[in-house]
């Protein structure tokens, strides 16, 4: 029952109050674990959805102004921050800490700059009202059971359970927070709209227009804002109750909003030629791709994500110096997102330029660890005879079920196989109906070995370990397993176990 305790020790201490609603709850997060959360998840989350939209700086300047008045009248006081995210599927997102993303794709959706507040007001509720941190700690708490029984198992001192990495920035960003929480976000979000001089009647209308849109079942939109704020029906009677109870009136900010997304509206074809560009490219079809990305150019020659698609169809056809003109265009017009260069530094490497591959490839990974830059920079480090280098890249790389993963994995097997060959062969013992003990060497990776040595220990009653190494050769093919009876038997099966410690490539 210890578990329980422990459970129950953790919840009396960490109640605390709301700040938006005024309530008491449960959070294991401190404010100061908020802030170092968002601020960490903050920029990989960025760059996963496309980078941040540089083509126009006044369109992120007018989001950051309305943003900042709006978090100006909000009840809590955090390092807000807001960005406008380069990708066209319409989806606005906040990180605990107040930092608060809109895509472009949402932008030209809208019509006013109240309908702007509306979304950004719900959104700084989230943050405000620590529904990440919320959500954070109904994680702990669902673990806390399995956690506590570690600690009475182990005796070890409780610790704090941290996720990074991108699972956690992805988990954040498509956090589905649910109905309450929705409903304070849509409430404290207009009551923060009609402190800031907004007419709150834009949310209103903007959740019937969501309801509408969702009844038509846009796949864009239920991928992005639906996805994680699903409209109905409910939220707009309770917006028309919420508006009730708040002054009438209001800046709607319709011809500023409109002058302001200009540029935007005007180049939507654009950025749907593009987007259909990338459908084709994927699918083979290079002419229609380079038509696409052509088009896209013509209209908006400041998108960098133009000049990245028409460079992955240059290397697509292995016209590399076409597509190295292509990648320094699109890393001279949005040097802060990490998908150029990581082309780039491909494509260098393709050329032989292996100075110049190596820092895109390594500033590509300082903006976003992925797998390609990995293996590729990992590749490289091994050829210029860096091998720990090399397989620490490769370890990384090797995270990802990507093509460029999976190579990562073969050449970390490849270096590292012949002399820890048990972290890569699998066994497993058995005992046959004669009573004679069976291993099982199994072989997960995509290199043919030959298995050398089988070292197998056992755990005596007095609790001395008895090892026994039996030289054995015998091929194993990738993907393949094999059966030995050992020679010799013991009192209890169950305390042996074995490993491969010897081992070569045969490939």
């Amino acid at each position: 029952m210890r578990w329980i305790v422990i459970v129950l020790t953790l919840a009396v201490s960490a109640c605390v109050t709301n700040p938006v609603t005024g309530e008491k709850e449960l959070s294991l997060v401190s404010t100061a674990q908020e802030v170092a959360i968002g601020e960490q998840q903050y920029g990989p989350g960025r760059q996963m959805y496309g980078g941040d939209f540089v083509a126009d700086p006044e369109v992120t300047r007018y989001v950051k102004e309305v943003g900042a008045r709006l978090a100006a009248v909000s009840d809590r006081e955090l390092p807000y921050e807001f960005v406008v995210i380069n990708d066209g599927t319409p989806n606005a997102w906040a990180l605990p800490g107040g930092k608060i993303a809109v895509h472009r794709g949402l932008l030209v959706e809208m019509g006013s700059e109240a309908e702007l507040a509306a979304v950004l007001g719900h959104e700084i509720v989230h943050a405000a009202a620590r529904h990440g941190a919320r959500a954070m700690t109904r994680g702990m708490l669902m673990q806390g059971a399995m956690v506590a029984a570690s600690i009475t198992a182990n005796d070890s001192p409780y610790g704090s359970l941290l996720m990074t990495g991108a699972g956690m920035t992805l988990q954040l960003v498509t956090q589905k927070y649910g109905r309450d929480a929705e409903r304070e976000s849509d409430q404290y979000g207009m009551l923060y709209m009609s402190r800031a001089g907004y007419n709150p009647a834009a949310a209103v209308d903007l959740q019937e227009t969501f309801v509408r849109i969702s009844e038509g079942r846009n796949s864009s939109w239920l991928e992005g804002l639906f996805a994680s704020h699903p409209p109905s029906q409910e939220r707009v009677d309770n917006n028309r109750a919420m508006l009730a109870e708040l002054p009438p009136g209001g800046e709607l900010g319709v011809e500023k909003y409109r002058a302001t997304m200009s540029g935007l509206v005007a180049t939507r074809e654009a950025y749907a030629a593009h987007d259909h560009g990338r459908k084709a490219l994927a699918e083979g079809d290079l002419n229609t791709a380079l038509e696409d990305a052509q088009r896209a150019l013509a209209a908006e020659p400041n998108e960098a994500l133009f000049h990245l698609l028409r460079g992955d169809i240059r290397a697509a056809q292995s016209r590399w110096d076409d597509a190295l003109i292509n990648y320094r265009r699109a890393v001279d017009r949005n040097p802060g997102y990490f998908y150029p260069y990581m082309r780039r530094g491909i494509a260098f490497r393709e050329v032989s330029n292996k100075s110049m591959a190596i820092g895109d490839l390594e500033r590509s990974i300082q903006l976003l660890p992925s797998a390609p830059a990995l293996n590729a920079l990992g590749e490289l480090k091994l050829e210029a005879g860096d091998r720990d280098a090399a397989m620490q890249l490769f370890r990384a790389a090797a995270d990802s079920d990507s093509p460029d993963g999976r190579a990562a994995r073969e050449s970390l097997a490849r270096l590292e196989l012949p002399e820890k060959p048990y972290r890569y062969l699998e066994t497993r013992l058995g005992q046959d109906s004669d009573g004679s003990i069976v291993v099982e060497i199994r072989n997960p990776t995509g290199l043919s070995v030959n298995v050398t040595e089988l070292t197998v220990e056992y755990l005596q009653p007095d609790g001395q370990v008895q090892s026994r190494a039996e030289q054995i050769r015998g091929r194993l093919e990738a993907g393949a397993a094999a059966r030995m009876k050992l020679p010799f038997t013991v009192d209890d099966p169950r305390r042996l176990r074995a490993a491969v410690t010897g081992a070569q490539i045969l490939d």
